[in-house]
């Protein structure tokens, strides 16, 4: 029964499409440089008006401004890297509650915190990947980040249909169970040891990369799960299956790297830390 629950139409769609991204994202991360930045740049402006869409704002002049501020942090991404991080968050709300106060009652306070928030949650988690590959052996860790979200997720998948009992959010995402949970962080501390074990010599950690990567994306794999669960909050809380259409199988870009956006910094800040 487990068996025949787990090889469905649904099954296959989502692995074609998984393999389809999975080969983009690979000549993406070799090339590196500015193809990695224009790609990630354009899925933070699709993800975000996915957010302003579930909203209603992706067409309005805060909508816009959201729009520009992410070209705008790219820009300084490009520039000096994470040095004004601080300083655009501080600025875009300013500039977000502006709007706020000089149209005012034009939106609605729930709308003008979801256009900061979506360029934060989405662009600013989102330019990570971009930061990470830019890093010394960015070329070998990148891969940390899809270990940890996409093969944490996809051994839940196959450890919660074969032997899911527990639920593990009952009400946000009845599928999930703690023993897919276990199943996740277990199956991204294997990949990611294995992975350790085959270009930890080409690294700077050396013979110690199949620890440090099965601690990073153990560590990282259960983040990813928070991630996860926060994009399907919020699609509960506007009763939307999906954020959009994009990808076969997965919905849209925030559908589908949800959980990237949340280990993408989680790995830079443990590999800038411990390493």
């Amino acid at each position: 029964m487990a068996i025949s629950k787990l090889f469905n139409k649904s099954f296959f769609t989502r692995t074609l499409s998984g393999i389809v991204l999975i080969v983009l994202l690979l000549v993406t991360f070799i090339m590196g440089g500015y193809v990695i930045f224009g790609l990630t740049l354009l899925l933070s402006l699709i993800g975000v008006n996915e957010v302003y869409k579930t909203v209603g704002v992706d067409k309005s002049p805060i909508g816009i401004i959201g729009y520009l501020s992410v070209i705008a942090y790219y820009a300084l991404v490009l520039w000096k890297g994470t040095a004004y991080l601080g300083m655009f968050i501080v600025a875009l709300l300013i500039v977000m509650m502006a709007i706020y106060v000089f149209t005012f009652p034009k939106y609605k306070t729930e709308q003008v915190l979801m256009s900061f928030f979506g360029v934060v949650y989405v662009a600013v988690l989102m330019s990570f990947l971009y930061l990470i590959r830019m890093t010394n052996d960015g070329i070998y860790s990148i891969w940390l980040i899809i270990i940890s979200s996409w093969g944490c997720d996809t051994c839940a998948y196959l450890a919660g249909v074969i032997c899911g009992k527990h639920k593990m959010a009952p009400i946000l995402s009845p599928k999930k169970t703690i023993e897919g949970a276990i199943g996740g962080v277990l199956g991204a501390a294997g990949i990611g040891a294995i992975y350790g074990a085959v270009v930890g010599s080409n690294m700077a950690v050396g013979s110690m990369a199949p620890v440090y990567f099965a601690v990073l994306c153990a560590c990282a794999g259960l983040i990813s799960m928070v991630g996860d669960l926060a994009a399907s909050a919020i699609k509960r809380n506007y009763e939307i299956k999906d954020y959009g259409k994009l990808i076969p199988g997965h919905g849209g870009v925030l559908d589908r790297f949800d959980s990237v956006i949340f280990t993408a910094p989680i790995i830079y800040y443990l590999i800038y830390f411990l390493f």
